[in-house]
């Protein structure tokens, strides 16, 4: 069974998206528009993220009007959205939308991965979700030079340093990149 990891990029001080829920701040740091090599899980099998984050690549990237941009960026791998809405699909794209929790939606996401690794793409809330259900395995922050005085939290939850191991700290271009492995809570005694 693959791994599911939130890999995502993030400010000094912890936000993913500024306060109008873009991304503008990140494709403003060099090499932010294109992550190097080892920025990004290229292995995954499936991607999944939240309503904002595929709203935002919908309406950035106009996407809707040049469906090859979808492939650039998310090649054939199925695609998982979490939403109450109904939401445009670029053609071409294998979208599954998703409008429950994280536990009903797993079996789907992990046979539409066969195996392979899962990359919860954003938002954080999400990834926190995943996190709650006891399913996330990975961590990876690529730390950027930015600094924003609000938006959305890299990880709004509470994680002790027991749950978490880092496994890696390099510096990859301008970002700082940290991977930690997300561990079992502690047994009950």
């Amino acid at each position: 069974m693959g791994r599911i990891i939130f890999d995502t990029a993030a400010t000094i001080n912890g936000w993913i998206a500024d306060e109008n829920d873009s991304l503008a701040w990140l494709f403003a740091v060099p090499g932010g528009d294109e992550p190097a090599e080892g920025l990004v899980p290229s292995g995954a099998a499936v991607m999944v993220e939240g309503r904002t984050t595929y709203e935002w690549v919908l309406r950035e990237t106009d996407i809707l009007a040049h469906p090859e941009r979808w492939q650039e960026f998310h090649g054939t791998k199925p695609a998982f959205v979490f939403t109450h809405h109904e939401l445009p699909v670029p053609e071409g794209a294998d979208i599954r939308f998703v409008s429950g929790s994280v536990d009903d939606a797993l079996p789907a996401i992990r046979e539409a991965a066969a195996g392979g690794d899962i990359w919860v793409v954003g938002g954080g809330d999400l990834a926190g979700q995943f996190f709650d259900a006891g399913a996330l395995d990975e961590l990876a922050v690529s730390i950027a030079p930015a600094v924003l005085p609000g938006g959305a939290p890299l990880f709004p939850r509470r994680v002790g340093p027991e749950r978490l191991r880092l496994e890696s700290a390099s510096a990859i271009g301008q970002f700082a990149r940290l991977r930690y492995t997300v561990l079992p809570p502690e047994p009950v005694r």
